[in-house]
């Protein structure tokens, strides 16, 4: 496994097992004990995924020590207030069965960002948290945040795949010091991407998966990627991406694909945002 140092010497294992729309509470669990078998250490979740209990529970279960653990939460949309924060990150850290968190993201730029981020540099500085950050967060939202926070964030998490590369603001991210990480990393099932003919050349090539080449371009880049799956051959296929490299004119080449192709919610999408305020 290869980490990258974000902005405050935090060191984040720069692949990790996302759990994204997993519920059901054993397949969340399989899926947690074959990562963990496979050698990921690194976790991501949500509030708003409802699974926080089941990760607890499945890494409690497990031998591993918990200073081995990487494990990220997100604070929803629906809190809004310096006080509202506070109390979410510690119900998180309870559903989890932790005293701290390795990452905390503030999901959406929805209304209150500011204080919310005010919050979290208060739990970063109380030492409950290794490094705080954002998720879908564009360049203007982070200039907002930025006239005001005191700590710059270490990561943004952000959708990224080959039809959707970010490129703009992977740029925009590195001039400030902020790592890049994708969710929807393998473009989540939609717009073709798996089919793509330049991957699947490049996947021949290599003899690897497609979803492999995927990744490990997104590690050439320089991208923190968190691919879900609840099935054990893709959790194991997912991780065996560090003993190959693309080369420079691949790279080329599937910088050429991108489609500028969003498959999820806009970040700039106020009517979005507001809606989300009511999800809880």
């Amino acid at each position: 496994m290869e980490n990258v140092t974000l902005n405050n010497g935090t060191k984040i294992p720069q692949l990790g097992l996302g759990v994204f729309l997993v519920e059901d509470k054993n397949d969340l669990r399989h899926s947690i004990e074959y990562a963990l078998a496979d050698g990921y250490r690194h976790f991501d979740t949500a509030a708003i995924y409802h699974n926080e209990a089941g990760v607890g529970e499945a890494l409690a279960a497990s031998d591993v020590k918990r200073s081995d653990l990487f494990i990220t939460s997100k604070l929803w949309d629906s809190v809004q207030t310096y006080d509202d924060t506070i109390t979410a990150f510690k119900a998180s850290l309870q559903r989890l069965q932790t005293d701290y968190l390795d990452l905390y993201l503030i999901h959406w730029p929805s209304a209150g960002y500011n204080e919310k981020w005010r919050a979290m540099e208060d739990l970063y500085n109380d030492g409950l948290i290794k490094a705080i950050g954002v998720s879908n967060f564009e360049q203007p939202q982070m200039d907002q945040l930025l006239t005001t926070a005191k700590i710059t964030p270490a990561v943004d998490q952000i959708e990224t795949h080959p039809y959707f590369q970010q490129t703009q603001l992977h740029e925009y991210l590195a001039n400030l010091g902020i790592a890049h990480e994708a969710w929807g990393p393998l473009g989540q099932g939609k717009g073709g991407v798996l089919k793509d003919p330049v991957l699947n050349e490049i996947a021949t090539a290599h003899n690897k998966s497609v979803a492999q080449v995927i990744l490990r371009w997104h590690i050439q880049r320089g991208i923190i990627v968190i691919p879900k799956s609840i099935h054990q051959a893709r959790v194991a296929e997912n991780i065996d991406v560090f003993d190959f490299e693309l080369t420079d004119a691949q790279m080329t080449a599937i910088a050429g694909i991108d489609k500028h192709q969003r498959g999820s919610e806009d970040p700039n999408d106020e009517a979005w945002l507001k809606r989300s305020l009511t999800m809880n």
